[in-house]
């Protein structure tokens, strides 16, 4: 599946460069620009029985306070699915965070791109057979490359490898502990597109 989405976005990535010049439009941010963004994430996993999809999409707005850094505000809404013959199980996601993105060329068509965040993300899980829900607050900071690509003078195209991670988990319950999480992905086991608007 996440073959099929770099295929795609590399065709999308060709055919607004092949306008994008017949418009000699090349964007690029400054200082003082504003913008919103979203961006949207898959993963599918299947072995014998048992199945696991992963999906989330994460709307920002930002705003450049100078040359090279941009502030970002974001929402995040995720879903995941787990069966395993007929049991199943799903979970819900909601959380806000705040963040800072430096672009290597903030005033170019393309730019590699470092950002960094903190989030606060709910939990709800739900499971076959469990009257009552489970619930999860988490903590989290992240650090992760990626890239930004003009395809005119407002819309530009972004992604972001992987991630290096540090997450706290902890139950909505009494005598719950944290569960604490490091982590270091940079490979295209996760992966996240998205599109950006330049006001």
């Amino acid at each position: 599946m996440k073959k099929v989405l770099l295929m795609a976005a590399v065709a999308v990535f060709g055919f607004t460069n092949v306008n994008a010049q017949d418009e000699n439009t090349t964007g690029g941010f400054t200082k003082g620009d504003v913008y919103v963004s979203g961006t949207v994430g898959f993963d599918s996993q299947s072995q014998d029985e048992a199945k696991n999809n992963n999906l989330n999409f994460s709307p920002s707005v930002g705003y450049f306070v100078s040359e090279n850094i941009a502030l970002e505000f974001n929402l995040l809404f995720g879903s995941q699915k787990q069966e395993v013959g007929d049991f199943e199980q799903k979970q819900s996601q909601f959380g806000a965070g705040l963040g800072a993105t430096y672009f290597f060329t903030p005033g170019s068509q393309f730019s590699f791109t470092v950002g960094a965040g903190v989030a606060y993300v709910s939990s709800k899980e739900e499971e076959d057979g469990v009257d009552d829900d489970f619930k999860v607050n988490s903590f989290g900071i992240a650090v992760s490359p990626g890239v930004n690509y003009f395809v005119s003078d407002c819309f530009a195209l972004r992604a972001s490898i992987g991630a290096l991670s540090y997450t706290s988990s902890k139950a909505d319950f009494d005598g719950a502990e944290a569960l604490n999480t490091f982590g270091l992905n940079l490979d295209l086991s996760d992966i996240n597109f998205g599109i950006t608007y330049k006001f």
